[in-house]
């Protein structure tokens, strides 16, 4: 693998060696998958206007999450549970978590003590999952994890569609403070007024997505609006984003832009799915 220079390549090397199936589930967008194009064209309609005659010879490229510094965060659709991916290490852990998929308030409750108890330190709730995408490719495949499809959505639409509660609301950010103490990250922010409804309703912080273009095509690329919602949070709670970036100079020109740090999901996981944790990491 060393021959390899980017997360592209990785990603390309993924495409052919991975099922159709496979791949499709984690490369592919929404319907026409423009959002997911998007999501990379719009970072390279960004320009730099390099200075000139600086002294970098010091440079600090660390950087904190709500005052941890942190690598990654945990799905709450992981493999493995949070208990076991606590013992794997002293690492700083968010726990993701999609309140929407559990009707049933007590299993939520139940998911957030448990990341307590193991030590994780915030909670990443993802808010832009009502229902999943139509994502053709997986129309094609079949896509199925629990049981035969018995419409034409994928297999993984249709039993999300029975399980996810679509009263979800912002009344459920407020009951979610109440059963925790742990920071909350409301992550799926688009749009300047719901940044501010975030703020009102006690975030901890923002994290701009489109789930990876994923759930609604046409909607903007990430990047694009990132600073809407910069500033409308008007500094009161740090601004994050995911969704499209694939180099360092993406992230640059997403801090540029006002962004408190940078999430990377998709491309890693295409990747680590064919490749492995260890040559990831690498």
């Amino acid at each position: 693998m060393e021959e390899i220079t980017n997360v592209m390549e990785y990603e390309e090397i993924a495409r052919q060696k991975l099922p159709k199936m496979v791949y499709d589930y984690y490369a592919s967008g929404a319907e026409d998958q423009w959002t997911l194009k998007e999501n990379r064209n719009a970072f390279s309609r960004i320009l730099f206007r390099p200075r000139i005659l600086v002294d970098v010879s010091n440079i600090d490229m660390t950087t904190t999450v709500l005052g941890f510094k942190i690598s990654m965060t945990l799905s709450s659709w992981a493999t493995s549970s949070v208990e076991e991916v606590a013992s794997t290490g002293p690492g700083i852990r968010f726990f993701q978590l999609y309140v929407s998929v559990y009707k049933d308030r007590n299993v939520v409750a139940q998911l957030v003590r448990r990341a307590e108890r193991a030590g994780f330190k915030a909670i990443a709730l993802t808010v832009d999952t009502p229902r999943l995408g139509r994502r053709e490719a997986d129309i094609k495949t079949q896509l199925c994890f629990f049981s035969p499809p018995q419409t034409s959505d994928s297999g993984l639409a249709s039993y999300v569609a029975g399980q996810v509660d679509r009263t979800l609301s912002w009344k459920d950010v407020k009951w979610l403070q109440t059963i925790t103490s742990l920071p909350i990250l409301v992550k799926g922010v688009l749009t300047a007024e719901d940044a501010k409804l975030a703020v009102q309703n006690g975030a901890a912080g923002i994290i701009v997505s489109n789930h990876g273009a994923r759930q609604l095509d046409y909607v903007p690329a990430t990047i694009t609006a990132l600073e809407e919602v910069v500033k409308a949070a008007q500094g009161r709670v740090p601004v994050f984003l995911d969704g499209g970036v694939r180099r360092g100079t993406d992230v640059f020109k997403a801090l540029a832009l006002g962004a408190s740090g940078v999430f990377v999901s998709q491309s890693l996981k295409t990747s680590k799915t064919f490749l492995g944790v260890a040559t990831l990491c690498s």
